[in-house]
């Protein structure tokens, strides 16, 4: 099978396809043939190594987000067949054609999904949820979404406002009519946010931070206290200020909660798709921080 992997840290450039042996499923657990796989920032600290608590085995492959359809299934599993689409969560083996989870991680894709929009939602669907949940977010909130126009931003508006909480979201210009057709009130970042917050004239009572930088400390500024800031990517400043890191970790339960939504049209995913040969330049995307929605990579068909 071909799979992208690289052989030292360092930018997108050092990624690479080649061949490596195809895997097999073993017991409660099954081979996917993957249609195509999510890149997110995490892909991108592990390359870079940046990533303390996760150490590179070279060659090492890359990717935790997959939707595609299973080709095997190992001993003892139940419920799942040959040619059935799903998708959902791995570890550092998605952009690949071929990979091996254990069934009970596995999520069914509903036919009204496309495969990119599938992997596109795996991850966001699951950081966002349970960010949300973190943070009781509940109808009588106003939540400031930090960097609103990306794939965990674009998911926590919406959830956030079929939840009846009203939005904030922050975004470049270029990315504002983005944040209002999700339903928020667009702002921009930077030294202009709070007061074009303030200029809303609407009060945050809750923040998730997927930004980093001064996002937590802006937050707070606005009038949010601290224990309801939550951040996903800036664990020094949630120190600094008293804030939380939301990471509910991985739960196929709430994916397929998200992605029964998806499938009704009540939650949309734009997705960038690049070919699986511009894997670096789909990391490069991911690393620039700018752009809507999930960088996505079709691996076959």
């Amino acid at each position: 099978m071909r799979a992208a992997v690289f052989d030292e840290y360092g930018p997108p450039g050092v990624l690479r396809i080649t061949e490596l042996p195809d895997p097999v499923p073993g017991p409660g657990e099954v081979l996917i043939r993957v249609l195509a796989a999510g890149v997110q920032p995490f892909d991108v600290a592990v390359r870079r190594g940046t990533m303390p608590w996760v150490r590179a085995t070279f060659p090492q492959q890359s990717g935790q987000e997959y939707a595609g359809v299973v080709a095997a299934v190992g001993a003892g599993v139940e419920g799942l067949t040959v040619g059935d689409p799903v998708l959902g969560s791995t570890m550092l083996n998605a952009a690949a054609e071929l990979l091996t989870v254990p069934a009970a991680n596995v999520v069914a894709k509903p036919d009204s999904l496309d495969f990119p929009t599938a992997a596109g939602l795996v991850a966001a669907a699951q950081t966002a949820s349970g960010a949300l949940l973190e943070l009781a977010v509940t109808a009588e909130d106003v939540l400031l979404v930090h960097a609103g126009a990306g794939s965990v931003g674009t998911v926590a508006i919406q959830l956030a406002r079929l939840a009846g909480a009203t939005v904030i979201g922050t975004a470049s210009a270029g990315n504002h009519d983005h944040l209002r057709r999700l339903g928020a009130v667009a702002v921009p970042y930077g030294e202009e946010l709070i007061a074009a917050v303030t200029a809303t004239g609407l009060k945050p009572t809750v923040a998730l931070d997927a930004a980093g930088g001064e996002a937590i400390a802006q937050s707070i500024a606005l009038g949010v206290t601290p224990e309801r800031v939550g951040t996903i990517v800036d664990d020094r400043a949630a120190a600094e200020h008293g804030a939380s890191v939301v990471r509910a970790g991985r739960s196929p339960a709430r994916l397929a909660e998200v992605v029964a939504l998806a499938a009704a049209g009540r939650v949309v995913m734009p997705v960038r798709v690049f070919p699986f040969e511009a894997i670096a330049d789909a990391h490069a995307a991911v690393e620039s921080r700018h752009g809507r929605g999930k960088v996505v990579l079709r691996i076959s068909g």
